[in-house]
């Protein structure tokens, strides 16, 4: 069999096997790749505050690394900007999230970003926006939601109430440009330290957002082919060394084939020749 397969033939199609089963693996590697989602970064990491700006930049898609990150902003909010978002719960009660859009005073081009001041259960308990250039904010970094297809309204006051927070809604309401993702404040300090944010006494309250649990879900459809390609690239030589055997079969049939058909005309002849010699 080792004959048959050094045939010139043989060498050239297991080449091209070779060839295949190099793509199947390297297909198999990607879907592998593939099963896993990216984990979420470790709760050491995401609970030492850093600065919004060295964690994500405007305009830019947010990152699972990047979520849940805690951040600290300073600079202001800005007048005529606060907006109310339904339908959010707070130890099992509904009620309203009060948004309103921050400048950092590091942000490049002068970018916004909506942060979550606090939760109300009525849109009249929203406290009005503090004032000045020196608020300090940290709070929790979080991706953007989809723009909604709830009704737009407005409080009784006014104020413009939203069915989900999305900073590309809001940055259009606002006509600032702005960051992708929002910021939900923990705590909100003025130039003397004072809190000027939610606190529990008052009606609004804050916002406490938990980090993502450190898990890394699998896709099972993905594994799957990974598992499906490298079976793939095993079969490819499998029809490699199955057409050899096949060959090598049919020549050592052709041989004996050969060998009989010499056999029986040796045997005519000479019958023949005898017969002839009997003749004689």
């Amino acid at each position: 069999m080792l004959k048959t397969a050094l045939q010139p033939k043989w060498i050239g199609t297991l080449a091209l096997a070779l060839v295949l089963a190099t793509v199947f693996v390297v297909l198999s590697a990607w879907q592998f790749s593939e099963s896993s989602s990216e984990p979420p970064p470790t709760q050491e990491i995401t609970e030492n505050p850093v600065p919004l700006t060295e964690v994500h930049a405007p305009m830019q898609p947010m990152t699972v690394a990047q979520a849940d990150q805690i951040v600290e902003l300073s600079g202001e909010f800005l007048a005529d900007t606060q907006v109310i978002i339904d339908e959010r719960l707070q130890d099992g009660t509904s009620g309203y999230w009060v948004v309103a859009a921050f400048r950092p005073e590091d942000a490049p081009d002068e970018n916004i970003i909506p942060v979550v001041r606090g939760w109300v259960s009525d849109p009249a308990d929203a406290e009005e926006l503090p004032s000045g250039e020196a608020l300090e904010v940290q709070g929790r970094l979080l991706p953007p939601e989809a723009p909604g297809p709830g009704q737009r309204g407005m409080s009784a006051d006014g104020t413009q109430i939203f069915p989900t927070l999305s900073p590309a809604e809001l940055i259009n309401v606002w006509d600032e440009p702005g960051y992708s993702g929002f910021v939900v404040a923990f705590e909100t300090l003025d130039a003397s330290g004072a809190e000027v944010g939610a606190t529990s006494s008052s009606a609004m309250e804050p916002v406490q957002v938990d980090p993502q649990p450190e898990t890394s879900d699998i896709n099972w459809l993905n594994l799957f082919y990974g598992v499906e390609w490298t079976v793939f690239a095993g079969f490819a030589f499998y029809l490699w060394w199955r057409l050899v055997k096949d060959a090598h079969e049919k020549q050592l049939e052709e041989e004996r084939l050969d060998r009989e058909w010499q056999e029986q005309w040796r045997a005519e002849q000479l019958a023949l020749r005898q017969q002839t010699q009997a003749k004689d």
